[in-house]
């Protein structure tokens, strides 16, 4: 029987159109989690609001790791 990990990560984009600074944060935590023994099973990201139309918003990621 499968054993699942599922994190929610929050990522602060600050300009809109500059793409995305948060890139190495989750490629740490993905590569953390692998080093557990687990694997990237799904991805999955949400709009978490927004702070104008000049500057970015929260995305929310949710990850969700299955062992191997």
């Amino acid at each position: 029987m499968p054993n699942y990990v599922v994190l929610e990560v929050v990522l602060d984009e600050r300009f809109v159109g500059k793409g995305s600074k948060n890139l190495p944060e989750l490629e740490v935590i993905i590569n953390e989690q692998c080093a557990k023994g687990y694997r990237l099973h799904t991805i999955t990201t949400a709009n978490g609001g927004s702070k104008g139309l000049s500057l970015g918003g929260r995305l929310m990621v949710t990850l969700v790791f299955e062992s191997i």
